[in-house]
């Protein structure tokens, strides 16, 4: 008998896997070895959870929605039904190294999450969002206590009762903040008041969940009571160390570490062997090794370049490669074959059912409490609803230390899945975030009017700036109430932890993310708000800040309405390339191509395409030393006409000489001669008369009262005749063309159709040795773009204005 037993045993005994094989020339498989095997595994992973979000994404689903269904899909619910594929892809003895690595990734990603997390901005958090995510917090945890008295009796049966209760009611009461910021992202409500209370809310209920689970895993060890309590008390006593000891030598690094500056290796390795041995103290108290990491993070000043060297260096390997492998080892233990039988399917409905109606029922009640209406109070209720990450840690710290056995695991996993799921769909129903404004008149830069210009100005960074401003400064007029700019940051939102902590920040007045305490501080001061501050403070030009945080598939959506909502008369899109050192044009990436694409297509509006070669240097021209040549490329019809109109406004400043350059066709039968270098394109007899039109009111009204501006009409035929025309209008510093100008390709490369046949060559690698930057208009067309009136009963903005909020206060 015990030589029967011995021989079990050792049959059970898996042999450990050495690190590296010989190579299959001597005969080894690669897969019986842990790093080629673990190589595998990470590839696969990545593979199967970057496949479902590409395919999730018409369903606008967060990628944390296809991390856990590849998990599962991988486990022994799916592909792991195969024996044959376990063994040979994750095999039993591999999995404590997929483990380790996973946790290592989590480790990490919490210190991220704590890097990320600004106590400062909790304690500003609204009375309101904090009696909502209370009640959002207390009524699912006294709910999901009562759920797993049932869950006891039934599939759970002998498993610790008191750590069993309090696991169930952190499970139930957790909102995913990250998710939730991705979420909000998608539907456009992130800068909304339902958005940025939902953000606020979560964040707390963020802090209170793990302040929860803290003390869930101390007294889930196999201790009594007083060794719980030892370790709550050693948990405590190690959060004090890190804030009298470990935080004053963080501050000294950051200290050290000034802005413009490279912060040093030294700075970043100690930070780092820090989490790590963070991690090793508290799993030794017995709390989780994460803890410690959570714990550090949160204490790394947020001021200065250090956190957010800290983030650059890790994050990417960190979320793109080891954080999947924690769903895939989640899915791993997750075995949904295990919920057979109608008790089991029952009991999965009642856990669904009970935390939806504890968290959609509890945020409801506050929210109505709070006098919210009810309306945003349901969208509220379903946004507060969104699991992920956290839930998943909350389970597997709970199977790890046998609080849940197998098939609870798997019911508590699915009802993640289902209630993260429907969050999107429910409430896209339930809550429009789109709200159309009335029409509004003045849609062109070409009108009879002297009112006010309205023009939206997006930027993608800081080497945008200072065109941008100088192009404003040379349009802003003389009129009293000459322009109103709003500035328009166009900020990338990825599923990236500091893409979502940079919408966590956005603030009521929509200003751009910049440290207003940095700012006070010429020396730290951000590049950004001194250049807008300064130009605002100098020029009569009503400079407004917005923010947009989008996908960039969607991000065009928030240009257009905002354009609506502001009720501009031009959209200026930075052009998706950018000058480098040697003069040549390189693109920053193709969606920023699409997005200028979309717009142009879909425009309530003009729109203006900016090719940034530097115009007045790489600073800020005081208005006084505005000394530039503006060149009008006129070939004929609208979008010809709304670049002269521009023209016509700049050369109202005294700093400004316009050019302004017709081309006349000649024969116009060059081309139906098969004369493939001719230029003439067949114009209609409406739009000719137009052109005459108002080529003879631009020299009575504007030509007349302005000496410096120059009208040269051109005669050309041939492609070579317009090139020509163009190099002899010299050093120029701007020119101004159509974008649909009537005329043939002047270039045989057209990789940016938006920017017409002109543009195109003053884009181009031919035209690259000027230093002339260029603005491609396109006229509003009400005939292709119509204005949808409002519907009645939808919300319409009575004001267009931004409130007039400085920079820096």
């Amino acid at each position: 008998m015990a030589t029967a037993t011995l021989a079990n045993v050792t049959a059970t005994c898996l042999k450990p896997m050495k690190a590296t094989s010989n190579g299959s020339w001597q005969g080894d498989n690669p897969l019986d070895y842990a790093v080629p095997l673990a190589i595998v595994q990470i590839c696969l992973v990545i593979v199967v959870t970057r496949l479902l979000a590409f395919l999730l994404r018409p369903l606008r689903q967060p990628r944390v929605i296809a991390e856990i269904i590849g998990g599962i899909l991988l486990g022994p619910s799916a592909l792991g039904r195969s024996q044959r594929f376990l063994d040979a892809v994750f095999p039993k003895q591999s999995l404590t190294v997929l483990d380790t690595l996973a946790n290592i990734g989590l480790i990490f990603f919490l210190f991220l999450v704590g890097l990320e997390l600004d106590l400062r901005s909790i304690r500003r958090t609204g009375k309101r969002a904090l009696i909502i995510a209370a009640a959002g917090i207390s009524l699912p945890f006294v709910m999901g206590i009562g759920t797993s008295v049932a869950l006891r009796h039934t599939v759970a049966e002998g498993v610790p009762g008191g750590p069993f209760l309090v696991f169930m009611g952190v499970a139930l009461s957790i909102t995913a903040f990250p998710v939730l910021a991705r979420i909000l992202a998608e539907l456009k409500l992130l800068t909304t008041d339902i958005g940025r209370m939902a953000m606020s809310a979560a964040a707390v209920n963020d802090i209170a969940a793990w302040i929860l689970l803290a003390l869930a895993i101390a007294i889930s060890g196999s201790g009594s009571l007083l060794v719980s309590l030892w370790v709550l008390l050693a948990g405590v006593g190690f959060v004090a160390f890190v804030a009298i000891c470990v935080r004053p030598v963080l501050d000294w690094m950051a200290r050290r570490s000034p802005s413009g500056e490279p912060v040093k290796e030294t700075f970043i390795c100690a930070t780092l062997a820090t989490v790590l041995a963070a991690g090793f103290v508290t799993d030794t108290i017995g709390i989780h090794a994460l803890f410690g990491a959570f714990i550090i993070g949160i204490f790394v000043p947020k001021d200065g370049p250090f956190a957010g060297v800290l983030i650059e260096k890790i994050e990417d390997i960190i979320s793109g490669l080891f954080l999947p492998l924690y769903f895939v080892s989640s899915g791993l233990k997750t075995n949904v074959a295990t919920i057979s039988g109608g008790q089991s399917w029952a009991l999965l409905v009642l856990v669904i059912a009970t935390a939806c109606i504890g968290k959609i029922g509890g945020t409801i009640l506050a929210s109505i409490l709070a006098k919210v209406p009810m309306r945003e109070a349901v969208t509220l209720g379903f946004l507060m609803n969104t699991k992920g990450l956290v839930e998943l840690i909350v389970l597997n710290i709970g199977k790890d230390r046998k609080v849940l056995n197998d098939e609870t695991f798997a019911i508590m996993v699915l009802m993640a899945l289902f209630t993260t799921f429907i969050t999107t769909p429910i409430v896209m129903a339930i809550y429009k975030p789109a709200r159309r404004t009335p029409s509004y008149k003045h849609r062109t830069i070409l009108r009879d009017t002297e009112s006010e210009l309205r023009v939206l100005a997006c930027f993608h960074g800081s080497r945008n700036i200072p065109t941008l401003i100088n192009l404003i400064e040379s349009a802003r007029g003389i009129r009293r109430r000459g322009l109103t700019v709003y500035a328009m940051h166009l900020m990338e939102l990825s599923e990236r932890s500091s893409a979502i902590n940079m919408a966590h920040k956005a603030r009521r007045n929509g200003l751009p993310f910049w440290n207003r305490k940095q700012s006070a501080d010429h020396d730290s001061a951000d590049q950004l708000v001194v250049a807008f501050q300064t130009f605002q403070q100098l020029s009569n030009v009503s400079l407004r800040p917005m923010t947009a945080i989008s996908d960039l598939q969607t991000i065009h959506t928030d240009i257009l309405s905002s354009a609506e909502q502001k009720r501009a008369a031009l959209i200026l899109l930075p052009f998706h390339k950018m000058q480098q050192f040697d003069g040549s044009l390189d693109s920053i990436g193709h969606g920023y191509h699409l997005v200028n694409q979309r717009v142009l297509r879909s425009a309530p509006c003009s729109v203006a395409v900016l090719v940034d070669r530097g115009l007045g240097g790489a600073a800020q021209v005081v208005a006084s030393e505005v000394c530039y040549t503006v060149a009008v490329l006129f070939f004929g019809g609208r979008d010809d006409r709304e670049a002269l109109a521009l023209g016509a406004r700049m050369a109202e400043h005294p700093g400004i000489q316009l050019v302004v350059v017709r081309f006349i066709p000649q024969a116009i039968g060059a081309m139906l001669d098969g004369n493939r270098d001719s230029v003439s394109i067949r114009m209609d007899a409406n739009e000719i008369a137009a052109d005459e039109a108002y080529i003879a009111e631009f020299r009575k009204k504007v030509m007349a009262n302005n000496s410096t501006i120059k009208l040269e009409q051109t005669a050309v035929g041939l492609k070579s005749d317009v090139v020509a025309a163009i190099k002899a209008v010299g050093r120029c510093n701007l020119f101004l063309v159509g974008q649909s100008a009537p005329t043939v390709a002047l270039t045989d490369k057209n990789d940016c159709p938006e920017l017409g046949p002109v543009g195109n060559y003053l884009a181009s690698s031919e035209f690259s040795a000027t230093s002339s930057s260029v603005l491609v208009i396109k006229q509003y067309d009400p005939a292709a773009n119509p204005v949808v009136p409002a519907d009645d009963g939808a919300e319409i903005y009575d004001d267009p204005d931004t409130p007039r909020t400085p920079f820096v206060k």
